[in-house]
């Protein structure tokens, strides 16, 4: 028998490809106490989930293959127990919360059922599960749990679908409850909340929580302890002060380093004449206005941050001014000339001048094209710009502006980690030589050593070739390091305009103020006293 709630024991995991074994998890071993919660942190490729993933039997065997090690519950060895006992255990007493809660939530079925299953599944009686699942939507902040169950999970927000993935998590009060990346592409409101909901049914229930993650703002809300993984390995494990504070490994002192919100904030403003001027516009969707009378000027070279949360209008602002969405109202001033009363001629040339970076470049990105087709397109629907005979070379240049290889050229978009896609995608961006980028959370959802990298290729073209950015974000450390100019929108209208440093340091706007207070410091100990106070 063991001390602890679970412990592994030098797990090994490897998957079988076409080019040969990859060891994805090598000799780990950590952990977890009952009330205690336990973060695996790393980047992208550093094992955390697979070791995560193996817990719950979840590795698809083969090409998977768990080849060493033990994991122990309650003195067994979940390795080698049957298909059916793992059944047995999954949901009632290890649960799991993941990434993406519309790609674990079936589409076809009403969440309602789809909660109530995880108990009658497990034998427990119809009625009893749906009361113990009305009494769960209440409680993670569900409006109205009646009409909730009889929706769709298509008709929730992100951060209203993880919260019903928690309630399904915890519906038969498990032991272990294991959050892979639960919060990544929240806003840091509703980030806030959710890991504020963890903590609270953590204290209720005495659940230990075992939190993959690569966010340092996380770990230092949340954590008690730090599991550090790098290429399969741990290479470092402590409390979550001794971890930040005195890093022992050269890895986990890279991954501190690269946290954003520490670096000198630029001065803002602009001398150089306006970009693009948007006056009073406005979008409304039937009834329902989604952007008011926004109004702001962008320079040339400029960078003008967005913030705010989901449903703000940050993105419906940004659409509708590349006239990917219909105005309403108002007026797009691009070097002085109204975007919105453009014929189809004149707006088709000026496109080239404005181009979009999207958050998820593997939905951006068409998979049956190659790297070189996928860049190369933009000259084929704009056939003035570069000769076809130099298409080659461009692409390979491109390739290498944005710190990748010119062999990379013959590849596809599932060839590369998520950063290198967004970074394919900010050279099909680049491939029109546009005076605007407009980055839409661009950098949401890399780890942060690739979002740091991603940020000074961005800082780089803006400085070698004078580059505006509209740079929609929700992380906010980013946006202090990187913007000059910041709106902050609440409901479809801008509440607050400023520099970064006015912004940031002398906030004039309540909303303001509650979304700084509701992002997360690195620091465990600054964290610790923000959440005191």
């Amino acid at each position: 028998m063991t001390d602890h709630l679970l412990e592994v024991r030098d797990l090994s995991v490897r998957f079988h490809t076409a080019a040969g074994a990859v060891d994805a998890v090598k000799n780990v071993s950590w952990h977890l106490d009952r009330g205690e919660t336990l973060a695996i942190l790393g980047e992208s490729g550093s094992g955390k989930s697979v070791s995560a993933s193996a817990i719950m039997n979840l590795i698809d065997c083969p090409p998977g293959e768990v080849w060493k090690g033990e994991i122990i519950f309650e003195g067994r060895d979940l390795l080698k127990i049957t298909a059916e006992e793992h059944r047995q255990l999954n949901g009632k007493r290890i649960a799991m919360i993941f990434q993406d809660p519309l790609s674990h939530l079936n589409p076809v079925y009403r969440v309602g059922w789809q909660i109530i299953e995880t108990m009658t599944a497990h034998g427990r009686p119809a009625p009893a599960a749906r009361q113990r699942a009305l009494e769960l939507i209440a409680r993670v902040g569900i409006p109205d749990p009646e009409h909730a169950m009889t929706k769709f999970p298509h008709e929730f927000s992100g951060g209203q679908r993880q919260r019903l993935m928690i309630a399904m998590a915890l519906m038969l009060k498990p032991d272990i409850l294991i959050a892979d990346e639960p919060t990544t592409a929240l806003d840091v409101t509703i980030q806030a909340e959710v890991l504020a909901l963890l903590r609270e049914l953590q204290a209720e229930t005495g659940m230990g929580l075992l939190l993959i993650t690569h966010d340092l703002g996380v770990v230092a809300e949340t954590a008690d302890r730090v599991v550090v993984m790098n290429a399969g390995q741990v290479v470092e494990t402590g409390t979550a002060r001794q971890v930040y504070h005195n890093p022992q490994h050269p890895y986990t002192r890279k991954l501190i380093a690269a946290a954003p919100g520490k670096g000198e904030m630029r001065v803002g403003g602009s001398s150089r004449p306006p970009l693009l001027e948007a006056r009073s516009v406005s979008k409304t969707y039937g009834d329902v206005p989604a952007l008011k009378e926004a109004n702001f000027t962008l320079h040339a070279g400029q960078t003008l941050a967005i913030v705010g949360e989901s449903g703000s209008g940050k993105s419906t602002l940004a659409r509708t001014i590349l006239q990917l969405e219909t105005p309403t109202g108002g007026e797009a001033l691009w070097k002085g000339e109204d975007l919105f009363k453009m014929g189809r001629k004149q707006l088709f040339s000026l496109r080239r001048q404005m181009q979009m970076v999207f958050q998820d470049p593997t939905q951006s990105l068409n998979p049956r094209m190659s790297v070189f087709e996928l860049i190369s397109e933009a000259w084929a629907i704009h056939k003035d710009l570069v000769p076809k005979s130099q298409w080659r070379d461009r692409v390979a240049d491109l390739l290498m502006q944005v710190g990748l290889h010119a062999d990379h050229a013959q590849r596809y978009p599932h060839q590369f980690s998520g950063g290198q896609r967004q970074r394919i995608a900010i050279a099909r961006a680049l491939a029109l030589e546009p005076e605007l980028i407009v980055c839409d959370e661009a950098v949401s959802a890399l780890d942060v050593s690739i979002q740091a990298q991603v940020i000074e290729l961005l800082n780089r073209l803006r400085t070698e070739l004078g580059i505006a950015f509209l740079f929609i974000a929700h992380d906010l450390p980013v946006v202090r390091d990187f913007a000059d100019d910041v709106i902050v929108m609440q409901n479809g209208r801008i509440v607050e305009i400023g520099t970064a440093r006015q912004i940031f340091n002398n906030p004039q706007q309540p909303y303001t103020r509650r979304l700084l207070a509701a992002g997360l410091e690195p620091d465990p100990d600054i964290q610790a006293a923000r959440r005191k106070a």
